[in-house]
């Protein structure tokens, strides 16, 4: 069973390039377009990891870190920032809030599945069997 990775990203761009990777590498992607969307989703499709913008509308990724971090059954699912802040001190203010890793906008689309399945391990995808 394919992983399903859930994409909380308000450029319809940097979303569509995403999908497009995640499905031609077999994954089963998910999106919501903010904040309240993707939190939304996330409780109904438990995802198997979420990859997620900072600057969102309606509650920003810190938000939806807070969220995650303060509900035990969410917690477990793997939590990706990707983001354009890349500021000195940002990597770490960002995996403070929650975050079990960052990967930098633009995304580089030769790397970028390779950067998610870190994130992806066996512990990881044995909730897939659930």
């Amino acid at each position: 069973m394919a992983a399903s990775i859930l994409i909380i990203e308000d450029n319809l761009n940097n979303l569509a390039l995403m999908d497009y990777l995640l499905q031609a590498f077999g994954y089963i992607p998910l999106q919501a377009q903010d904040g309240i969307a993707g939190l939304a989703m996330i409780r109904s499709e438990m995802p198997d990891l979420i990859l997620c913008d900072i600057q969102l509308p309606l509650l920003d990724g810190f938000g939806i870190a807070k969220a995650l971090k303060c509900d035990e059954k969410l917690s477990v699912i793997p939590l990706i920032a990707v983001t354009a802040l890349a500021m000195v001190g940002d990597k770490e203010k960002i995996l403070k809030a929650g975050f079990d890793g960052y990967i930098t906008k633009p995304i580089t689309p030769e790397t970028f599945i390779g950067e998610v399945e870190k994130f992806l391990s066996t512990e990881n995808l044995s909730r897939m069997n659930r």
